[in-house]
């Protein structure tokens, strides 16, 4: 059973993954809001295919979430949900990894998921309530070769999540993580070909997955159908990985 339409915002929601999340939110009647980094050409182009709402801010300074996300309440009203999506990854062996690049991902991926949560929380327990989704990574359950410091960044994310949904479950916050396999998505160009064949003969269903399938998992969470899902990794793998 869907919600009445709510607020949601989404990090990294003008392109892949994260685009396909704020189409079918968005499509779902929600007032969507969608933020980034640096692409300005490419927020721009999104926002005129799709007529969401784009913001700019690096999730990676706490004021920055903090006075975007008030700026996105004052004129579209409480955030109800917030899906934490925005990431980056490298791609190197760790023998090559460099400290600042290390940084960036974990400062990104886990840092960004933290400054966002932590942005919107005030305002859910103010409004009793609310949901946080954070995006995880197959990555971060299983390790991934040349993948060191987006797995732990991932890994992190789903740390994070759980604790959160400890402290926000007598609040009326639920959190949950999702966690896709390999996606048919942007940051797929980033492993090198002989890698991904192999990563691609090693999923059960035979296939990449795709960003409709995890914008779809977002939808069932968003939906009244899950308000006792509270602390959870929901993985989305074609079968990759099971636990």
């Amino acid at each position: 059973m869907a919600r009445q339409p709510e607020t949601i915002i989404i990090t990294g929601g003008t392109r892949g993954l994260g685009a396909a999340i704020s189409q079918a939110l968005h499509e779902a009647g929600n007032t969507v809001v969608t933020t980034y980094a640096h692409d300005h050409d490419g927020a721009d182009a999104f926002r005129n295919r799709t007529g969401i709402p784009v913001y700019c801010w690096d999730v990676t300074h706490p004021e920055a979430c903090r006075k975007g996300v008030a700026e996105v309440e004052a004129v579209y009203g409480a955030c109800q949900v917030l899906i934490a999506n925005a990431g980056i990854s490298h791609a190197a062996p760790f023998s090559e990894m460099t400290p600042q690049a290390w940084r960036s991902v974990i400062d990104t991926n886990l840092g960004g998921s933290f400054n966002m949560a932590r942005a919107v929380w005030p305002g859910m327990m103010a409004q009793g309530g609310g949901r946080i989704i954070t995006i995880a990574s197959i990555v971060g359950q299983r390790g991934g070769y040349g993948l060191t410091a987006y797995a732990a960044s991932k890994a992190g994310v789903m740390g994070l999540t759980r604790s959160l949904a400890l402290e926000g479950a007598a609040h009326g916050i639920r959190v949950n993580a999702v966690s896709p396999g390999y996606m048919d998505s942007g940051m797929i160009a980033e492993i090198p070909d002989r890698i991904l064949r192999k990563v691609q003969g090693e999923i059960p269903v035979g296939r990449l997955g795709y960003p409709e399938e995890l914008a779809r998992m977002i939808l069932f969470l968003c939906g009244t159908d899950c308000d006792f899902i509270t602390g959870q990794v929901l993985s989305l793998n074609g079968g990759q990985y099971m636990e």
